[in-house]
């Protein structure tokens, strides 16, 4: 019986090499014309990036002061102190009315609970 079983195995293992298919030839590529292929442009090196907040700093003998703009609409000003933390001035609605913060934190806080330890 382990005779038979033996032999059943490798044919199973011979027929299986057997059926292996033969490799694809490598793919062929032709280039395109000239003129055809857009190449991305790059921004100039002077101007910032769209993504980019614009920053100006304002040095102060008493403060140091950061103003963040995109597309030239200031958004958001960073107060450093000589002493204590720095705080936030941010205009959350866009209508120019700025309201301090004391971090960038939103204070939002999602449940976290523990369901299964490995």
């Amino acid at each position: 019986m382990r005779l038979l079983s033996t032999l059943l195995l490798c044919g199973f293992s011979l027929s299986a090499l057997a059926a292996t298919p033969e490799p694809l030839p490598p793919p062929t590529f032709t280039p395109a014309p000239e003129g055809t292929a857009k190449e991305p442009k790059e921004p100039p090196a002077n101007q910032p990036s769209a993504e980019e907040p614009e920053v100006t700093i304002i040095k102060q003998t008493e403060q140091t002061i950061e103003e963040y703009r995109a597309n030239g609409r200031l958004f958001m000003i960073k107060v450093t102190p000589r002493i204590g933390p720095p705080y936030y001035l941010v205009d959350q609605r866009g209508d120019g009315k700025f309201a301090r913060q004391e971090s960038l934190d939103t204070g939002f806080r999602p449940p976290q609970w523990v369901i299964h330890r490995f």
